[in-house]
């Protein structure tokens, strides 16, 4: 919970690969300034850094205070997470 508290201090969005996070979001009501949950195998992980990019200038205005999953090819925004 200390990595969710920071970010929500910090107004951070947070990016990562632990499905605990949700767990912590949705089940605990943690506040959170915003989840980017990433679900890359290793075969794809070469894309992942242009894919967070490209995801953050697409969608940048809808990112506070939701939570989202991205996969390769898929990206899904739960924005009633707030």
């Amino acid at each position: 919970m200390v990595v969710v508290d920071l970010a929500f201090r910090e107004r951070r969005i947070l990016l990562t690969e632990d499905k605990d996070f949700g767990q912590l979001v949705y089940a605990h009501s943690q506040q959170s300034t915003g989840v980017i949950l990433i679900r890359y195998p290793a075969g794809v992980r070469k894309t992942l850094a242009e894919a967070v990019v490209a995801l953050v200038s697409r969608v940048e205005d809808n990112l506070m205070g939701s939570f989202v999953v991205m996969s390769p090819g898929r990206v899904r925004i739960n924005s009633h997470f707030r």
